[in-house]
């Protein structure tokens, strides 16, 4: 291993929710880059002082079999970088299935890799998510309301991944044949209740992944030290699962108790206000939808991509000329633009895109093939423009604008909402290098009232609270 003197190192299964945890790390003052492919050393010696290095990867839409391919040399890189922690990255909603996006597979590959004594799987966040597990159930926050996540109206009906068990052990025990057991609350408001648990849950009971609960600070507190202490008494890394809670609360308070980072510090700023920004949104989200409603009603061009045009082999590059042509002639007018696929989840061009994909029977996946070409089109409007502040909204094309921009790394650099910072791009593409970029998932929002965020990417960002 190389002697990096890193705390952790982190793999997210999708883009938006790879900066979900760059933000926390960048919040809490922890130095951390988010690169787009397995760093080398020397990628590494290009930033100072780092604490922290995260992989964006894709996993959350793959089979096993392509896990079992892509995921093995990723695991092996980052082992190599010699951090004490490990971090598979999931989605704070757990949405996954024994085909699609496998929790599973990821710690059979793990477990092969590392040899990790046990994998704990830590999903609660409180803060910024409102993610909470009580005795092995996920519960989830939407409009106030509190649900199951079983019973959660989104993630229940999720399209992909619908989550018909709320209990993680019985969800995961669908994917891999490992023996799970669990530390509840009961234990956790204690650390040394806690460490006993553990200790009988993998030495007595035989399990070897463990699921902890998580309902307030406090249990995330005595997580990440939990954590940390095992960690560091392994010969080799520690492979966790779970949201970024252990980003935002769990891991970076013990740090800053052992005086290993100081949590006052911060990487995380407001950034100052640009003319005009824009915006390339593959999200179908009744979230989004308002934002591009807001968006709307005040002061944003939207332009509609002719979706079923662009799944049409003939007529795909007409279809992304005139996009391109009509946000160009926005941003000259001083606007903000918003191009967008679809408008919420009732918008009859999904149905009608659909059809008139399978009409040419292309293999690939609709969403696949729309990122890819949403892409293409961003990154022409980019070049061809004075634009230095885009956001992209939606997890998928997220994943293909990075590939078209060939970005190397990110940086956060301001929040904007939970789990869609501001962050700044690295790329060997001279007109890419130093873009401010924002990747919003469907569901990210900011905290007050309003479907405020593509004006607050605008703006530069918000205020960090007290």
């Amino acid at each position: 291993m190389t002697d990096t003197d890193l705390l952790l190192t982190f793999y997210g299964d999708d883009f938006t929710g790879s900066t979900d945890a760059l933000e926390g790390l960048a919040d809490n003052g922890v130095r951390a880059v988010l690169f787009t492919r397995p760093p080398t050393v020397a990628d590494l010696e290009r930033f100072d002082d780092l604490d922290a290095v995260g992989v964006a990867g894709v996993s959350r839409t793959m089979t096993p079999e392509e896990m079992e391919s892509e995921l093995p040399p990723v695991f092996d890189a980052l082992g190599e970088l010699g951090a004490p922690i490990v971090h598979y990255k999931v989605c704070s909603t757990f949405d996954s299935s024994p085909e699609v996006g496998s929790i599973g597979t990821a710690i059979d590959v793990a477990q092969d890799a590392y040899d990790s004594p046990f994998v704990p799987v830590s999903q609660g966040t409180e803060v910024p998510h409102g993610r909470y597990v009580a005795f092995s159930n996920l519960f989830a926050e939407r409009g106030g309301e509190m649900y199951r996540i079983d019973r959660h109206p989104t993630m229940r009906d999720h399209p992909v991944t619908p989550m018909r068990e709320g209990d993680l052990r019985r969800h995961l025990g669908e994917q891999t044949s490992r023996p799970i057991g669990r530390v509840d609350r009961r234990y956790l408001e204690d650390y040394e209740a806690a460490e006993a648990e553990l200790a009988e849950t993998i030495r007595e009971d035989g399990d070897e992944i463990v699921v902890l609960d998580a309902l307030n600070t406090d249990h995330l507190t005595t997580i990440g030290r939990l954590l940390w202490n095992r960690a560091t008494d392994a010969s080799g890394p520690l492979f966790a699962v779970g949201s970024s809670g252990l980003e935002h609360h769990a891991l970076v308070s013990h740090w800053d108790e052992i005086g290993a980072i100081d949590r006052n510090e911060t990487y995380f700023e407001k950034r100052e206000p640009v003319d005009s920004i824009a915006v390339m949104s593959g999200s179908a989200s009744e979230e989004t939808a308002a934002q591009i409603d807001w968006a709307s009603e005040h002061g944003f061009r939207l332009v509609s991509i002719d979706t079923e045009c662009l799944v049409d082999p003939d007529r795909k590059s007409d279809a992304r000329a005139a996009a391109v042509e009509e946000a160009l002639a926005a941003l000259d007018d001083g606007e903000s633009v918003v191009l967008y696929s679809a408008r919420g989840p009732d918008d009859p061009a999904i149905d009608a895109t659909r059809s008139a994909f399978e009409e040419h029977g292309t293999a690939e996946s609709l969403e696949s093939y729309l990122g890819r070409q949403q892409g293409v089109m961003f990154r022409e409007l980019l070049e061809r423009s004075d634009v230095t502040r885009a956001c992209v909204a939606g997890g998928d094309t997220s994943s293909h604008v990075i590939s078209e921009l060939n970005l190397d790394a990110l940086e956060a650099i301001a929040p904007a909402a939970p789990g869609g910072p501001l962050c700044r791009a690295h790329s060997a593409t001279t007109a890419f290098d130093g873009l401010q970029l924002a990747l919003k998932g469907g569901q990210v929002h900011t905290e007050n009232d309003e479907f405020d965020y593509f004006g607050v990417v605008e703006q530069g960002g918000l205020e960090n609270a007290d």
